[in-house]
């Protein structure tokens, strides 16, 4: 998968794209991610890429001439890649829409700053608009991380055991259950024994009994509406 990403701080991806999961998928070409300034598709001599909200207000805005110039750009080499920006007022990421954008081949993502950027850009360019929650960042870029993180492990390859992201928190619409290790007693604390039986079928079921009780007890919302799902289904 080819990921293009259009941001003004192209450095603040250098440790994150050189670590673990990614640096890993990356190396076996798993993941294509590249870098673009769209600073310098500016067409002044100052290079500037924003300027005062029409109206009146706080904060600079992002210009549109200098984005729709890079995506036009970029879309000689990938005419079909959607272009995302990372946005507050977009639909929240999950993990079925991470799943969903990595059957993709390629995707674009445009950071945002100060204010954001023109709304012609959001009208006329943009396909659409993800959050990663209900909070305001100092710009797109670490939202554009969280969203590369989601996606880029899905991809095959990117993980050494492909059944580990099937039984990941909210893969199946419930929370991962308690997972444990060596040793069996630490400080007077037990593993269930289950764990210890070496009965697979019956570690699976306590499993998802566990998944669904941390589910109920932590997200209610997600308990509730998987419940809905299953009565739907039965």
């Amino acid at each position: 998968m080819r990921i293009d990403v259009l941001t003004l701080f192209p450095d603040m991806f250098a440790g994150f794209l050189g670590q673990s999961i990614v640096k890993r998928a990356l190396e076996a070409g798993v993941a294509d991610v590249r870098l673009h300034n769209f600073r310098r598709f500016a067409q002044d001599r100052h290079h500037t890429v924003d300027d005062a909200p029409f109206g009146g207000g706080p904060g600079m805005v992002l210009m549109a001439d200098p984005i729709f110039r890079c995506v036009e750009h970029l879309r000689q080499e990938v005419p079909m890649a959607p272009l995302i920006y990372l946005s507050p007022k977009g639909e929240v990421l999950t993990q079925r829409l991470a799943g969903e954008l990595a059957l993709m081949p390629s995707l674009m993502l445009l950071c945002g700053r100060y204010e954001g950027v023109d709304q012609r850009v959001v009208d006329h360019l943009v396909q659409r608009e993800i959050s990663v929650g209900d909070y305001v960042l100092s710009g797109g870029e670490p939202a554009a991380m969280i969203l590369l993180d989601a996606v880029v492990r899905l991809l095959p390859g990117a993980l050494g055991d492909e059944a580990s992201t099937q039984e990941e928190s909210f893969s199946e619409g419930v929370l991962e259950y308690p997972q444990y290790t060596r040793p069996a007693e630490y400080r007077g604390w037990r593993v269930p024994e289950v764990l210890l039986s070496g009965n697979h079928e019956v570690i699976r079921r306590w499993r998802r009994e566990s998944a669904r009780r941390e589910t109920q007890s932590k997200r209610p919302d997600l308990f509730g509406a998987q419940v809905r799902m299953e009565a739907s289904h039965e």
